[in-house]
């Protein structure tokens, strides 16, 4: 993660689910339900919406191919998932695994072992090695974690930095299977000292409230916090939740909230489509208002707004780039024609080139499934012959000049995963609440259940 939107080089919506869409299906098979009729209404914005039969097909394949990331890209010895592979899974040419990467595969650990993609002994297998490796063995200061490691290894690449938000990611990962396996003691006891080592205090460095990025070894912390809207919300509530080193709760209204407006949209916004979507995955904020700031904002609602901003801003560049349509858009930070770029909009920035990037609607598939599964369905039927392959789509394709990104992207797969599960069935939201640290963090900050 980078500056506020951060991630970095190298580079519900409220649910009434059917039963049968929790039940156990075959990594090679699959029976697909009926109609799933799920309710999303604050103002117009939760409504209810239907999967039906065939989107749900689609989500099914899609979510099982981003699961086969998490499964082949992890390290059999420390856990960790790669950054970045190529799009076929061949081999990777730098070997450097990511913190919040590794987080995002022990969600999809319970994932696959609750929808029967991986058997029982096999996903505790890989849950327990991550921690273990973790807690006893993972570089490591003050409890907080590298951005990047070696995967085989864990050492410290590409002079990473100790990262506050990757720390964070990964810790939600953790505590979400803390929860998934709560009857297995040993995972329960190694999640609970990951979570409880991280002193939150420290790296506040002073600073009454605002929390830095990070910290290295060679200029200590990094100049930058965090203080305005970003994906930074979940490392907020884990350290204001934190039963050993938390920080103050007024630090939740110590963060800027800017407004902008576009179109009939008004929302809170300071970066790229992925800021609105990474907290939400984990946190659930339905129905949740923010009594904390004069705009009591319901930041559940406020990713909505954002995704479809964003939608509408896509379309208005269709003159420039004829390829932005009804159900092909999308753009956050992402690998380009010319390396990876943070770009997005609102407002309009010089470097967007064309580029259509899948996880924009894909990481927003719990807010707007109305216009996300479409948009994802389109793109896979258009050019699903060079952009869907082993592990779904790839990270990024430009259909205006036809180039197409030879990776996929660790937090791109996973939190396109998070959102198709939490649209389908809630289970990220129920597994991660469940850790009491959270409800009680946004409680104590003014978040109100309305």
């Amino acid at each position: 993660m980078k500056t506020s939107y951060r991630k970095l080089i190298s580079l519900t919506f409220a649910f009434l689910i059917i039963a049968s869409c929790n039940s156990k299906k075959s990594l090679d098979t699959f029976e697909s339900s009926e109609n799933i009729t799920i309710s999303n209404s604050t103002n117009n914005y939760y409504q209810n919406f239907v999967i039906n039969k065939a989107d749900d097909i689609f989500l099914e394949d899609l979510s099982k191919k981003a699961f086969k990331y998490f499964i082949e890209q992890s390290d059999p010895t420390t856990g960790l998932v790669l950054d970045r592979s190529p799009t076929n899974g061949g081999v990777s040419k730098t070997n450097i695994a990511s913190s919040a990467s590794t987080g995002f595969g022990l969600s999809a650990f319970c994932i696959g072992l609750e929808r029967g993609w991986i058997s029982k002994s096999e996903a505790r297998k890989k849950v327990f090695t991550t921690l273990k490796f973790f807690a006893e063995k993972a570089p490591q200061e003050h409890g907080w974690f590298l951005h990047f490691m070696d995967k085989s290894t864990g050492a410290r690449r590409w002079e990473s930095e100790y990262s506050s938000i990757d720390t964070a990611l990964f810790l939600a990962g953790v505590l979400t299977a803390k929860q998934y396996f709560k009857s297995d003691a040993e995972i329960v006891k190694l999640a609970t000292t990951i979570y409880e080592r991280v002193d939150f205090k420290w790296m506040l460095n002073a600073h009454p409230s605002l929390l830095s990025h990070g910290w290295t070894p060679e200029k200590g912390f990094i100049p930058y916090r965090w203080d305005t809207y970003s994906e930074h919300m979940i490392l907020q509530m884990l350290a204001i939740g934190s039963p050993t080193n938390p920080i103050p709760s007024s630090a939740w209204n110590a963060w800027k909230r800017t407004e902008i407006t576009y179109g009939n949209y008004n929302y809170i916004n300071s970066g790229p489509l992925f800021t609105h979507q990474y907290s939400p995955s984990y946190i659930d904020f339905r129905h949740q208002k923010d009594n904390s700031s004069e705009l009591k904002t319901d930041f559940f609602v406020n990713s909505i707004k954002a995704t479809k901003a964003h939608k509408e801003f896509c379309l208005s560049l269709s003159k420039e780039f004829p390829a932005y349509s009804e159900n092909i858009w999308g753009i956050t930070a992402s690998d380009s024609a010319k390396g990876y770029v943070a770009w997005g909009g609102p407002p309009l920035e010089p470097e967007i080139d064309g580029t259509v990037v899948p996880c924009a609607a894909g990481g927003s598939l719990m807010f707007t499934p109305d216009i996300s599964i479409p948009a994802l369905k389109e793109m896979k039927e258009k050019y699903g012959k060079t952009i869907y392959a082993r592990y779904g789509f790839v990270d990024a394709f430009n259909p205006n000049n036809s180039w197409v990104g030879p990776d996929v992207i660790g937090i791109d797969v996973g939190i396109t995963l998070l959102s198709a599960e939490n649209l389908r069935t809630g289970n990220i939201w129920k597994w991660f609440m469940q850790n009491k640290e959270i409800p009680n963090a946004m409680k104590n900050v003014g978040l109100e259940k309305y």
